[in-house]
């Protein structure tokens, strides 16, 4: 059973993108709802990604919730993903960044960084860091299509070549 709240925060989010509205309040508040949208997904056992993907590019588009975004070099250190997040307002602990894969595609469209308290016993694929801090890293499920849209794009990418499979 899919809980009340994120068909809500996903019908705001489709409104607040509707029509020319890029830059705009409404889209502004898009951008808080698609990440509450992704962090309540978290809780669907079969969304969560539980082995670090393969081919991921070496950078992808990250964001800490609500802030502007920035980028994340993506390396592979014994089979686990490291990922250097470059960007405003990396969390002081606590807080968890999630790889962001969309579900039609199997893309991964980037990274987001939540400033709160992560999931515990979830499956961690890595880490992001930013200087001495560092957050682990899951991993997610998305309807891409539900959670952002062109005119306010939660996690931007310049290209379809700027990511790759994410079974890859």
């Amino acid at each position: 059973m899919r809980p009340l709240g994120s068909g809500v925060a996903v019908m705001l989010l489709a409104a607040a993108c509707g029509g020319d509205r890029g830059g705009s309040p409404t889209c502004g508040m898009a951008l808080l709802i698609g990440p509450s949208a992704i962090a309540q997904r978290m809780t669907v056992a079969r969304a969560l990604i539980t082995t670090p993907p393969r081919g991921l590019v070496d950078t992808l588009p990250a964001r800490v919730a609500g802030e502007a975004m920035g980028s994340a070099l993506v390396r592979y250190e014994a089979g686990r993903i490291a990922m250097t997040f470059q960007g405003p307002r990396f969390p002081v602990q606590p807080g968890y960044a999630v790889l962001v894969v969309d579900d039609t595609s199997q893309r991964a469209v980037g990274v987001l960084v939540y400033n709160r308290e992560g999931p515990q016993g979830y499956p961690q694929l890595g880490t992001v860091t930013a200087g001495d801090l560092a957050v682990p890293l899951y991993g997610i499920l998305v309807d891409w299509a539900s959670v952002s849209n062109p005119k306010c794009p939660l996690l931007a990418f310049r290209s379809a070549e700027d990511t790759v499979r994410a079974d890859g």
